[in-house]
């Protein structure tokens, strides 16, 4: 299926790399002007030359999200320049570390939930006056399997991303009658730095590359994809629906 976003704009957010910088190269490559957001300039500067090479635009913002005055000033940017925001792609997070809850230090539970969770809703906050502007507004926001497997050792993680499916629920919920679509995307495993450093004994090589990710989050944010408050599982390339618990 050929995806046309041409005249389309799409905000992408932890753009340096990993499935954030191959999902901003799809979008470019289907034709949207790509504003990529992360904290590494020299990230966004390679990503830049990527779109560049395969005849795309983008916009480089580079912030950390920890800054929420960043966050909030994003939105009124994009207002003045463009007037609308038609794809987020909210992908950034952080792991923190695999260690027993009770041990986990609090700064660097602060840290996983400001930018897992507390950065997620700014963003949201932030970006919806715009998306609900789009004839087609589509927003992805990144989860993972941690979010329901609640493995040993994984809390921090695990408890964001239940948080971030929970923001993504409601705000779909709230917005489901209008044209703005909201899914979680459940990855699976994938061959980036926050793997390996979650799991540093494993074979990257029997992973998916981060591309093929991307590549199955596009159809995701074409105009025909109309599903919303479900849950995408790339591995399984299908939508699930959420139930309460049995």
């Amino acid at each position: 299926m050929t995806i046309d976003l041409k005249g389309r704009l799409a905000l992408v957010t932890g753009a340096s790399r990993g499935i954030g910088y191959f999902t901003a190269i799809e979008l470019a490559k289907a034709g949207a002007h790509v504003i990529a957001c992360a904290r590494t300039v020299g990230g966004l500067e390679e990503l830049d030359d990527a779109i560049k090479a395969v005849g795309g635009t983008a916009t480089l913002v580079p912030f950390d999200l920890s800054d929420m005055a960043a966050i909030d000033q994003l939105g009124g940017h994009i207002f003045e320049r463009w007037g609308k925001l038609d794809i987020a792609v909210l992908n950034a997070g952080v792991l923190g570390v695999i260690s027993p809850i009770g041990h986990v230090e609090a700064k660097v539970f602060d840290k996983v939930m400001t930018i897992n969770v507390t950065a997620t809703w700014r963003l949201i906050r932030s970006l919806e006056p715009l998306l609900v502007k789009s004839d087609q507004g589509r927003a992805l926001i990144l989860s993972s399997g941690a979010a329901h497997k609640c493995r040993p050792f994984w809390g921090p993680y695990s408890a964001s991303k239940a948080a971030v499916e929970a923001l993504a629920r409601t705000w779909a919920a709230e917005t489901q009658r209008l044209p703005l679509r909201v899914l979680s995307v459940d990855p699976g495993a994938t061959r980036t730095a926050m793997r390996a450093q979650a799991m540093p004994g494993e074979d990257p090589a029997t992973l998916p590359h981060p591309s093929e990710v991307a590549a199955k989050l596009l159809p995701l944010v074409g105009p025909d994809q109309t599903e919303t408050g479900k849950l995408f599982i790339v591995r399984e390339g299908k939508m699930v629906d959420y139930r309460m618990p049995e």
